[in-house]
C-alpha cells in the first residue's frame, strides 16, 4: 500500500486500489504515514478492536469504542471522530485527545456515528472540532484509520418518565471537573411517589454518578426544581440543574445553570447561580442553601435571567425567599439547547468524597 493512503475497510472487504486483508479479530483499518523514515522497521499501525453500532448520532446516546496501537512513538496520541453527516471530535470538543495506554491499547466513550474514525497525531496537533472532511497524514497526523459502525443491536431501555416528560438517562461519562466518572443508569430512577432519585455509587472503576436529560428543548420559560434536603451532602458532591447545547453551536453552549456544591471545600458556600463563561466573575453568584426541602428556579427571557432559591410558606403564592439574582448580560439565546439534571462528584476537591450520595427531586414544573 503506498505510504500516506488511507485505507477505508467494510466488514468483508476493502474499498482501497490495494487489497488490504484485515484481520479477522479486528474491527478497522489501517493507515502508514510518510512521516516515518523510509528505514523504518515499523509503521504505526491503528486497529479497532471494538466499534459501537451505526447510528444517525445525537448529543446523549454513546458507546465504547476500542483498538490498539502498533508502532507509535511516546508523546503520541489519538483523535477519534464520529461521522454524522459531517466528522465531530470525540468524546466532547473540548476533550478531543485519547491517550495510549503502555500496552498500546486505547478506549474512549464516543457519540454514535455512521462510521467511525481514529487519527495518530503529534503531542502538539490541534484537531479540528468537526471538519467536513478528515486529514490525511502529514501536518502532524502520523496514521488514520476509518471503520463502519457495526450492527445495530436491541437497546436497553434508558427512559424515565419525571414530572409530564420523558427523559434520557445518561449512559457515558461526566466530566467531573477534569476526571471522568462513568455514569450509571441505575443510579436515576422514580420512585413510586413520582419522585426522581439521583444516587452517586461506587464500583470498579471509582465514582459512579448519575445524570438525566429532558428529550426536548423548551426554550424561554419558567423553570422549577423542588429538591429534599441537601445538606448532607460531602463537599466534593456536584448538584446540578442547567440547560445545555451539544452542538457547539453557541461557545457558552446556552447553559443557564444552578449548581449545588461546595466544589470540595468545606467552608465554601454551597449553591451558585451561572452563565457561561464562568470564570467571568460577573456570571457566576454563590450563596447558601440552608436545611430542608426548597425550590430552585429560573426565569429565562431574553436579554435577562431571574434565578431564585425559597421555601414555599404553604400559603398559595406566597414563600420565604433564600437567594435572588438577576443576570442581563451574557444571557444565552434558545437553540439546541436540553435541560439536565445530573449528580456527580467533583474530581478535585480538598477533602476528598467518602460516602455514596443520594438526591431526590420531588417535582419539576415549565411555564413558558
Amino acid at each position: 500500500m503506498p505510504i500516506g493512503e488511507i485505507s477505508r475497510l467494510t466488514f468483508g472487504g476493502s474499498t482501497t486500489t490495494e487489497t488490504v486483508e484485515a484481520d479477522p479479530r479486528v474491527w478497522g483499518c489501517l493507515v502508514l504515514s510518510a512521516c516515518r523514515s523510509p528505514e523504518a522497521d515499523v509503521k504505526p499501525v491503528i486497529e479497532f478492536t471494538h466499534v459501537p453500532p451505526a447510528g444517525p448520532g445525537g448529543p446523549t446516546k454513546t458507546e465504547t469504542i476500542e483498538g490498539r496501537v502498533k508502532g507509535a512513538l511516546p508523546g503520541q496520541r489519538l483523535v477519534l471522530y464520529a461521522n454524522s453527516v459531517r466528522w465531530w471530535v470525540q468524546p466532547f470538543s473540548d476533550q478531543p485527545y485519547t491517550n495510549i495506554r503502555p500496552d498500546s491499547t486505547w478506549s474512549s466513550p464516543t457519540h454514535i456515528g455512521t462510521e467511525y474514525a481514529a487519527l495518530l497525531v503529534d503531542p502538539h496537533y490541534v484537531p479540528r472540532a468537526k471538519p467536513d472532511s478528515l486529514p490525511g497524514p502529514g501536518n502532524g497526523v502520523i496514521a488514520v484509520a476509518i471503520a463502519p459502525g457495526g450492527e445495530v443491536s436491541t437497546p436497553v431501555s434508558t427512559t424515565l418518565h419525571f414530572s409530564g416528560y420523558d427523559w434520557d438517562v445518561r449512559e457515558f461519562p461526566i466530566d467531573g471537573g477534569g476526571a471522568r466518572n462513568d455514569a450509571d443508569r441505575r443510579n436515576a430512577w422514580i420512585d413510586s411517589n413520582g419522585c426522581l432519585h439521583l444516587r452517586i455509587s461506587h464500583g470498579e472503576t471509582g465514582w459512579r454518578p448519575a445524570e438525566v436529560t429532558l428529550r426536548r428543548s423548551l426554550g424561554y420559560g419558567s423553570y422549577r426544581f423542588v429538591v429534599r434536603d441537601v445538606s448532607h451532602l460531602e463537599p466534593a458532591t456536584v448538584l446540578t440543574m442547567f440547560t445545555f447545547d451539544d452542538s457547539d453551536s453557541d461557545p457558552s453552549h446556552r447553559q443557564v445553570t444552578i449548581e449545588i456544591s461546595r466544589w470540595g471545600d468545606p467552608v465554601s458556600k454551597n449553591a451558585q447561580y451561572v452563565l457561561q463563561p464562568y470564570d467571568v466573575p460577573a456570571n457566576a453568584v454563590r450563596f447558601n442553601v440552608p436545611s430542608g426541602r426548597v425550590t430552585h428556579a429560573f426565569r429565562w427571557q431574553p436579554g435577562r435571567v431571574l434565578f431564585q432559591t425559597f421555601r414555599e410558606t404553604g400559603i398559595p403564592g406566597e414563600h420565604s425567599m433564600i437567594a435572588e439574582n438577576v443576570f442581563t448580560s451574557g444571557v444565552p439565546v434558545p437553540g439546541g439547547e436540553l435541560l439536565h439534571l445530573n449528580l456527580y462528584v467533583y474530581s478535585k476537591p480538598r477533602i476528598p468524597m467518602e460516602r455514596e450520595a443520594e438526591v431526590v427531586v420531588e417535582k419539576f414544573e415549565y411555564l413558558p
